[in-house]
């Protein structure tokens, strides 16, 4: 199962439960996303050919997540820049999410181990985060 939380028609995260179960190579992601998100399934004896991803220049304008929740439970809240909660959505042990844009949260509900892969280098706390002061009235 594949979860997109939207609002106003921006994408701000793909949530891929647990349970996803396509046979075969799925990207859930559009190929003009920064980061591509997919899940390959294939049966005992299946085989990915050997390569290498050829270096290209890109261009990176906006830093994206991939969250696994490895075990434990989550709430992920979503907000746009101005600080208002658009959404929130709980993450339960073995689901996997791509923030791809907008502001985010955590929640931790039970003990979690989380798996965290973003784009680097990373430049910092005082370079990389800006912390937004979440309106508390329309929660």
């Amino acid at each position: 199962m594949v979860e997109k939380i939207e609002y106003e028609g921006m994408t701000f995260a793909i949530v891929l439960r647990k349970d996803y179960g396509e046979d075969g190579v799925n990207f859930i992601t559009s190929q003009d996303e920064p980061i591509q998100l997919g899940v390959l399934k294939h049966e005992r004896g299946a085989k990915i050919k050997t390569h290498i991803h050829k270096n290209q220049p890109r261009t990176i304008t906006e830093v994206q997540e991939v969250l696994h929740v490895d075990y434990g439970k989550v709430e992920a809240e979503f907000y746009e820049s101005s600080g208002k909660k658009v959404a929130a959505t709980i993450l339960n042990s073995g689901d996997t999410i791509l923030l791809l844009r907008g502001g985010h949260g955590f929640n931790i509900l039970e003990d979690s181990k989380i798996i965290e892969v973003k784009q680097g280098p990373y430049c910092g706390v005082e370079e990389d985060k800006q912390l937004l002061e979440t309106n508390l009235d329309e929660e």
